[in-house]
C-alpha cells in the first residue's frame, strides 16, 4: 500500500477521508470539529467503537487549553502533558491512521500539523464471559473465551504469568484486516514450528476472513478433502493454557470464541478436561468410556450389518444378533435414512428457538421413531444401534472429529453393503492409512501409536497422576522438556 501523508490543512484531510472511507456517506463515521488552544481541529472516529466517557473527558481537558500551553511543539505537548492515555501515538501516514480508526481508535487532526494523534479508547461490542457450551465440566472454572481477542488473551495471561509467554499480533485480509494473534512460550515451544506458522500467515493472500478461525485454518493448514481436523479448537482458557505449557502454539482470531491449538494429533482430539478434574482412577475410567463410545460410533453399525448379512460369521453366544422380523425397507436404506434423520434433527435443534426445542425433540424421538417402527418401515434393532452410535458421536470431545467419524461410518456401511467382509477390511485399512500418513506441521497425526512410543501411549490410555507428569510430550520437540524436577 502506497504511503499517503497527512495534510496540514483540515479541509484537505476531510476530503481525503471522504474518498478513502466515505466520510459523510457512512452514518457511523464522525468528524467532530473542536478547538484546541485557539487552533482548529477535528476528531475522526467510528461511533460504535469509542468509549464515550473516556473520550469526552479528554476532549473537555483539551478544550480548556490556551495557545501558550501547547506551543511550540503542539502534538508533543498534547501527547505528553494533556493526554495521559497509555495507548496514544503520533501518526503521519493516512493509510495507517484509517486502519487504526477502523480498528477502534480515535484520530485527532490539528490545523497546521502534518501528523495526527491516534488515541485507542475503543470499546468493542462483546458478550459476557460464560462457560462454553461444548466443553462443560462438573468441576472446574466456568469462564470461556468470547468474540473479543483482548479478553481472550487476558484469560490466558491470568493463568500463565510467565515472562516468556509471547503474544504476537498480525493482520490477515487486505480488506477485513482481521487481528490474528500467535501465542507460545518462547523457551518451551519449538522455534521451527513457530517460524512455519508465522511464514504461513505472512504468505496468506485473501481479501478477508469473516468466518474467522475456520477460514484461517484452511489457509495455513490446507488439509483439502481430508475430513479429519488438523488443529484442535477449544473455548476453555485452562485447556489452551495446558497446551501452551506442553509446547504447543495457539492462534487467536478476533471475533471468534475458539482458539486453534497446533500441532495436534488424533489423541489430542479425544481428550476432555473433565478427566483431569477427577482422580486418576476415575479420570482413566471416564477416558475409556469415551474411547468405547467413539469406537462404537464408527464400527458398531458396520459390524452389526456385516453379521446380519453373513450370519455364519456370528461368534458362539451371539446368535441373537440380527432382526427378528423384516421391514419394508432394506437395512442399508434404513441406516442411511436414519443417519440423515439424525443430522436433520441436529440441524433443527440448532435453528429452533429454545422454548420449542424440547417439543421438537419429542416429535422427532417419539412420533417419528415410534411410528416408523410400528408401520414396518424400520426394525427396532436398527433404531437401537443408530441411537448407540449417535450417543458415541455426541460423547466425542471434538465436534469436528465426530463429524469426520460419521463420514467414515457411512463409508464403511456402504462398503459392507457392496463387498461384505473385504469391504470392511479394506475400508478400515484405507482409513487407518489416511490417518497414519496425515501430518500436522510435520507432526505425525497418530502419534504415539505410529510412530510407536510406549510411554507416551500409556499416558494416552491412562490418566496419570499430576505428580508423575514430569516431561512434556516428546513429539513437540520442546526446548525445555522438563515440567517438574526429577528426583
Amino acid at each position: 500500500m502506497v504511503t499517503q501523508t497527512i495534510s496540514r490543512h483540515l479541509d484537505q484531510n476531510k476530503k481525503i477521508l471522504k474518498e478513502a472511507v466515505g466520510l459523510e456517506d457512512s452514518f457511523d463515521l464522525i468528524a467532530k470539529d473542536i478547538e484546541i488552544g485557539h487552533k482548529s481541529a477535528f476528531l475522526f472516529a467510528v461511533n460504535g467503537f469509542i468509549k464515550d466517557e473516556v473520550l469526552a473527558d479528554i476532549m473537555v481537558r483539551l478544550s480548556y487549553l490556551e495557545r501558550d500551553q501547547i506551543v511550540p511543539n503542539v502534538l508533543k505537548s498534547i501527547l505528553v502533558k494533556y493526554i495521559p492515555h497509555v495507548q496514544s501515538e503520533e501518526v503521519d501516514d493516512m493509510n495507517k491512521l484509517v486502519l487504526m480508526v477502523l480498528s477502534g481508535g480515535s484520530a485527532l487532526f490539528i490545523e497546521g500539523e502534518s501528523s495526527a494523534i491516534v488515541i485507542d479508547v475503543k470499546t468493542l461490542p462483546s458478550r459476557s464471559i460464560e462457560e462454553p457450551d461444548l466443553e462443560r465440566v462438573v468441576r472446574g472454572s466456568r469462564d470461556g473465551f468470547t468474540e473479543t481477542l483482548l479478553t481472550n488473551v487476558t484469560l490466558v495471561r491470568r493463568r500463565i504469568r510467565d515472562p516468556q509467554l509471547r503474544l504476537v499480533m498480525s493482520k490477515i485480509g487486505t480488506r477485513s484486516e482481521t487481528d490474528v494473534c500467535i501465542g507460545y512460550i518462547a523457551d518451551i515451544a519449538n522455534p521451527d514450528i513457530i517460524k512455519a506458522v508465522q511464514d504461513k500467515l505472512k504468505k496468506t493472500e485473501v481479501d478477508g476472513i469473516p468466518v474467522a478461525d475456520k477460514q484461517l485454518e484452511e489457509l495455513i493448514v490446507g488439509k483439502g478433502w481430508n475430513p479429519y481436523p488438523s488443529v484442535r479448537y477449544s473455548e476453555r482458557p485452562d485447556v489452551v493454557s495446558t497446551h501452551l505449557l506442553e509446547g504447543n502454539i495457539i492462534i487467536f482470531v478476533d471475533t471468534s470464541p475458539s482458539v486453534m491449538i497446533l500441532p495436534t494429533t488424533f489423541f489430542h482430539l479425544v481428550q476432555h478436561v473433565e478427566e483431569y478434574r477427577q482422580t486418576p482412577l476415575i479420570g482413566s475410567y471416564l477416558r475409556w468410556v469415551r474411547y468405547v463410545g467413539i469406537l462404537a460410533s464408527i464400527f458398531l453399525l458396520p459390524l452389526w450389518f456385516l453379521l446380519v448379512m453373513n450370519p455364519e460369521l456370528k461368534p458362539p453366544g451371539l446368535g441373537f444378533i440380527g432382526p427378528n422380523e423384516t421391514a419394508q425397507l432394506p437395512i442399508i436404506l434404513q441406516f442411511f435414512l436414519a443417519e440423515l434423520g439424525i443430522d436433520l434433527m441436529r440441524m433443527a435443534a440448532v435453528h429452533t428457538p429454545a422454548p420449542l426445542a424440547t417439543a421438537m425433540g419429542l416429535i422427532a424421538a417419539i412420533l417419528i421413531g415410534e411410528i416408523a417402527v410400528k408401520t414396518g418401515l424400520w426394525v427396532n434393532e436398527v433404531i437401537l444401534y443408530i441411537a448407540i452410535a449417535a450417543i458415541g458421536m455426541f460423547a466425542t470431545p471434538s465436534y469436528e472429529l465426530s463429524l469426520a467419524n460419521r463420514m467414515v461410518r457411512l463409508l464403511l456401511l456402504a462398503l459392507v453393503a457392496i463387498f461384505k467382509v473385504p469391504g470392511l477390511v479394506v475400508g478400515t485399512t484405507l482409513v487407518l492409512l489416511m490417518l497414519i500418513v496425515k501430518r500436522s506441521y510435520n507432526t505425525p497425526y497418530m502419534w504415539p501409536f505410529i510412530p510407536f512410543n510406549a510411554k507416551a501411549l500409556f499416558t494416552v490410555l491412562v490418566r496419570q497422576p499430576f505428580t508423575q507428569m514430569k516431561k512434556r510430550p516428546s513429539i513437540n520437540q520442546t526446548l525445555d522438556n522438563t515440567r517438574r524436577p526429577i528426583r
